[in-house]
Protein backbone atom coordinates (compact mmCIF):
# COMPACT_ATOMS: atom_id res chain seq x y z
CA UNK A 1 0.00 0.00 0.00
CA UNK A 2 1.37 3.90 -0.83
CA UNK A 3 2.16 5.42 2.10
CA UNK A 4 -0.16 8.63 1.09
CA UNK A 5 -4.12 7.95 1.11
CA UNK A 6 -5.75 11.16 -1.11
CA UNK A 7 -3.84 13.90 -2.11
CA UNK A 8 -3.41 17.39 -0.76
CA UNK A 9 -1.84 20.57 -2.98
CA UNK A 10 -3.14 23.51 -2.34
CA UNK A 11 -0.14 25.94 -1.29
CA UNK A 12 2.34 25.89 1.63
CA UNK A 13 0.83 26.45 4.65
CA UNK A 14 2.16 29.19 7.20
CA UNK A 15 1.22 27.25 9.95
CA UNK A 16 1.30 23.55 11.46
CA UNK A 17 -0.11 22.83 14.40
CA UNK A 18 0.52 18.70 15.47
CA UNK A 19 -0.58 16.61 18.03
CA UNK A 20 1.92 15.32 20.16
CA UNK A 21 1.32 11.81 21.47
CA UNK A 22 1.50 9.41 18.20
CA UNK A 23 2.91 12.01 15.94
CA UNK A 24 5.13 13.75 17.15
CA UNK A 25 6.98 11.13 19.21
CA UNK A 26 6.74 7.53 19.03
CA UNK A 27 3.99 6.75 21.92
CA UNK A 28 0.19 6.35 21.79
CA UNK A 29 -0.38 8.13 24.69
CA UNK A 30 1.58 10.14 27.61
CA UNK A 31 -1.12 8.87 29.42
CA UNK A 32 -0.51 5.41 28.45
CA UNK A 33 3.24 5.66 29.38
CA UNK A 34 2.22 6.52 33.12
CA UNK A 35 0.19 3.43 32.84
CA UNK A 36 2.72 1.07 31.84
CA UNK A 37 4.84 2.67 34.23
CA UNK A 38 2.54 1.83 37.02
CA UNK A 39 1.25 -1.78 35.56
CA UNK A 40 -2.65 -0.24 35.78
CA UNK A 41 -4.94 -0.21 32.41
CA UNK A 42 -7.25 2.18 31.45
CA UNK A 43 -8.28 0.56 28.41
CA UNK A 44 -12.34 0.50 29.86
CA UNK A 45 -12.21 4.12 30.64
CA UNK A 46 -10.25 5.03 27.25
CA UNK A 47 -13.08 3.42 25.19
CA UNK A 48 -16.06 5.35 27.43
CA UNK A 49 -13.88 8.41 26.71
CA UNK A 50 -13.91 7.96 23.38
CA UNK A 51 -17.62 7.19 22.93
CA UNK A 52 -17.90 10.36 24.71
CA UNK A 53 -19.80 8.81 28.40
CA UNK A 54 -17.45 10.37 30.69
CA UNK A 55 -15.68 13.76 30.55
CA UNK A 56 -11.39 15.06 30.10
CA UNK A 57 -12.19 15.76 33.35
CA UNK A 58 -13.12 12.78 34.63
CA UNK A 59 -10.78 10.24 32.60
CA UNK A 60 -8.10 12.41 34.03
CA UNK A 61 -9.27 11.47 37.87
CA UNK A 62 -9.77 8.34 36.99
CA UNK A 63 -6.50 7.52 35.86
CA UNK A 64 -4.58 9.59 38.59
CA UNK A 65 -6.80 7.36 41.44
CA UNK A 66 -5.77 3.44 39.26
CA UNK A 67 -2.21 5.48 39.61
CA UNK A 68 -2.43 6.22 43.64
CA UNK A 69 -4.06 2.57 44.23
CA UNK A 70 -0.48 1.21 42.95
CA UNK A 71 1.93 3.69 44.74
CA UNK A 72 0.80 6.80 47.20
CA UNK A 73 2.13 9.44 47.39
CA UNK A 74 3.58 9.91 43.97
CA UNK A 75 6.43 12.65 43.42
CA UNK A 76 6.04 14.38 39.97
CA UNK A 77 10.34 13.25 39.29
CA UNK A 78 8.47 9.64 39.23
CA UNK A 79 6.24 11.12 36.30
CA UNK A 80 9.48 12.44 34.60
CA UNK A 81 11.06 9.73 34.98
CA UNK A 82 8.37 7.36 33.40
CA UNK A 83 9.23 9.24 30.01
CA UNK A 84 12.83 8.75 30.18
CA UNK A 85 12.66 5.76 27.23
CA UNK A 86 10.16 7.63 24.80
CA UNK A 87 11.30 8.63 21.31
CA UNK A 88 10.73 11.44 18.62
CA UNK A 89 8.48 9.75 16.13
CA UNK A 90 11.09 8.90 12.78
CA UNK A 91 11.40 12.31 10.78
CA UNK A 92 9.96 14.38 13.24
CA UNK A 93 13.01 16.63 13.91
CA UNK A 94 13.26 17.19 10.42
CA UNK A 95 9.97 17.76 9.47
CA UNK A 96 9.88 20.50 12.25
CA UNK A 97 13.36 21.66 11.20
CA UNK A 98 12.48 22.05 7.20
CA UNK A 99 8.92 23.58 8.21
CA UNK A 100 10.50 26.26 10.67
CA UNK A 101 13.33 26.86 7.30
CA UNK A 102 10.48 27.58 5.25
CA UNK A 103 9.12 30.08 8.10
CA UNK A 104 6.00 28.30 9.07
CA UNK A 105 4.50 28.95 12.59
CA UNK A 106 4.89 25.64 14.07
CA UNK A 107 2.26 24.46 17.30
CA UNK A 108 1.90 21.70 19.13
CA UNK A 109 -2.26 21.23 20.40
CA UNK A 110 -2.12 18.33 22.68
CA UNK A 111 -4.60 16.80 25.13
CA UNK A 112 -1.37 14.54 26.70
CA UNK A 113 0.53 15.56 29.81
CA UNK A 114 2.27 18.79 29.94
CA UNK A 115 5.17 17.57 31.84
CA UNK A 116 6.20 15.55 29.06
CA UNK A 117 4.57 17.55 26.32
CA UNK A 118 6.35 20.70 27.32
CA UNK A 119 9.92 18.64 27.12
CA UNK A 120 9.04 18.02 23.19
CA UNK A 121 7.99 21.44 22.69
CA UNK A 122 11.68 22.36 24.12
CA UNK A 123 13.31 19.81 22.19
CA UNK A 124 11.89 20.97 18.65
CA UNK A 125 11.99 24.53 19.53
CA UNK A 126 8.28 25.33 18.45
CA UNK A 127 6.30 28.74 18.73
CA UNK A 128 3.95 27.38 20.97
CA UNK A 129 2.39 24.67 22.49
CA UNK A 130 -0.88 23.53 24.93
CA UNK A 131 -1.65 20.44 26.81
CA UNK A 132 -3.14 19.33 29.72
CA UNK A 133 -1.96 17.84 32.89
CA UNK A 134 -1.56 17.41 36.69
CA UNK A 135 -2.11 19.71 39.77
CA UNK A 136 0.90 18.89 42.50
CA UNK A 137 1.26 20.07 46.37
CA UNK A 138 4.28 22.72 47.53
CA UNK A 139 6.51 19.15 47.56
CA UNK A 140 5.85 18.46 44.75
CA UNK A 141 3.37 15.10 44.92
CA UNK A 142 0.70 14.54 43.06
CA UNK A 143 -2.77 15.70 43.96
CA UNK A 144 -6.02 14.00 42.74
CA UNK A 145 -6.99 16.07 40.34
CA UNK A 146 -5.81 17.08 36.73
CA UNK A 147 -5.57 20.28 35.01
CA UNK A 148 -8.13 20.57 31.45
CA UNK A 149 -6.91 22.88 28.98
CA UNK A 150 -8.52 21.64 26.38
CA UNK A 151 -10.84 18.93 25.52
CA UNK A 152 -9.58 16.09 23.50
CA UNK A 153 -12.31 16.58 20.90
CA UNK A 154 -12.20 20.15 20.94
CA UNK A 155 -9.14 21.38 19.46
CA UNK A 156 -10.59 23.72 17.21
CA UNK A 157 -11.52 26.02 19.45
CA UNK A 158 -8.15 26.37 20.40
CA UNK A 159 -6.58 26.22 17.51
CA UNK A 160 -9.26 29.15 16.14
CA UNK A 161 -7.68 31.49 18.95
CA UNK A 162 -3.80 30.78 18.35
CA UNK A 163 -4.62 31.77 14.78
CA UNK A 164 -6.32 34.77 15.99
CA UNK A 165 -3.30 35.46 18.92
CA UNK A 166 -1.29 35.41 15.68
CA UNK A 167 -3.43 36.81 13.08
CA UNK A 168 -2.97 34.04 10.90
CA UNK A 169 -5.44 32.61 8.47
CA UNK A 170 -7.09 29.30 8.65
CA UNK A 171 -6.87 28.77 5.10
CA UNK A 172 -2.98 28.87 5.68
CA UNK A 173 -3.39 26.49 8.40
CA UNK A 174 -2.67 22.41 8.65
CA UNK A 175 -3.37 19.98 11.17
CA UNK A 176 -1.69 16.79 11.48
CA UNK A 177 -3.02 14.39 14.12
CA UNK A 178 -3.24 10.42 14.69
CA UNK A 179 -7.17 9.82 15.99
CA UNK A 180 -10.45 10.76 14.88
CA UNK A 181 -10.51 13.03 17.75
CA UNK A 182 -7.63 15.06 16.64
CA UNK A 183 -10.08 15.70 13.42
CA UNK A 184 -11.51 18.48 15.70
CA UNK A 185 -8.28 20.27 14.83
CA UNK A 186 -10.02 20.96 11.22
CA UNK A 187 -11.48 24.27 12.10
CA UNK A 188 -13.36 25.57 8.75
CA UNK A 189 -11.18 26.54 6.03
CA UNK A 190 -8.16 24.81 6.94
CA UNK A 191 -6.24 21.50 6.34
CA UNK A 192 -5.95 18.28 8.02
CA UNK A 193 -3.54 15.27 8.04
CA UNK A 194 -3.92 12.00 9.32
CA UNK A 195 -0.79 10.42 10.43
CA UNK A 196 0.00 6.81 11.36
CA UNK A 197 -3.71 6.11 12.48
CA UNK A 198 -3.49 2.81 14.71
CA UNK A 199 -7.20 2.15 15.61
CA UNK A 200 -9.46 0.92 13.40
CA UNK A 201 -12.09 3.75 14.19
CA UNK A 202 -9.72 6.73 13.85
CA UNK A 203 -8.95 4.66 9.84
CA UNK A 204 -12.19 5.01 9.26
CA UNK A 205 -13.13 8.24 10.67
CA UNK A 206 -10.15 9.79 8.46
CA UNK A 207 -11.42 7.87 5.68
CA UNK A 208 -14.98 9.12 6.15
CA UNK A 209 -14.00 12.43 6.60
CA UNK A 210 -11.74 12.44 3.37
CA UNK A 211 -8.47 13.82 4.22
CA UNK A 212 -5.13 12.54 3.22
CA UNK A 213 -3.58 10.08 5.41
CA UNK A 214 0.26 9.02 5.85
CA UNK A 215 0.62 5.59 7.17
CA UNK A 216 3.98 5.19 7.24
CA UNK A 217 5.75 5.64 10.52
CA UNK A 218 8.08 8.81 9.22
CA UNK A 219 6.88 12.53 9.84
CA UNK A 220 8.95 13.77 6.94
CA UNK A 221 6.08 12.10 4.60
CA UNK A 222 3.88 14.68 4.97
CA UNK A 223 6.11 17.20 3.68
CA UNK A 224 5.24 16.79 -0.02
CA UNK A 225 1.48 16.77 0.88
CA UNK A 226 1.90 20.35 2.15
CA UNK A 227 4.01 21.31 -0.82
CA UNK A 228 7.43 21.12 0.47
CA UNK A 229 10.54 18.90 -0.95
CA UNK A 230 12.08 16.73 2.09
CA UNK A 231 15.47 17.87 0.77
CA UNK A 232 14.42 21.67 1.01
CA UNK A 233 13.01 23.23 -1.93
Amino acid sequence: MSPLVNHMAEGQPKVVVFDCDGVLVDAVSSWRTLHDSFGTDNAVNLTRFIRGEISDVEFMRSDIQMWKAVRNPIHQDELFRAYAGVKLMPGARACVERLQQAGVFVAIVSAGVDLFVSSIASMLNVDDWIANGFVFDDEGYLTDEGVCRLHASGKGAIISRLLEMNDLEAKDCVSVGDSEMDLSMMVEGSRFIGFNPTRDSSKEAFEAAGVPVVTVKDLQAILPLMGFDVDGN
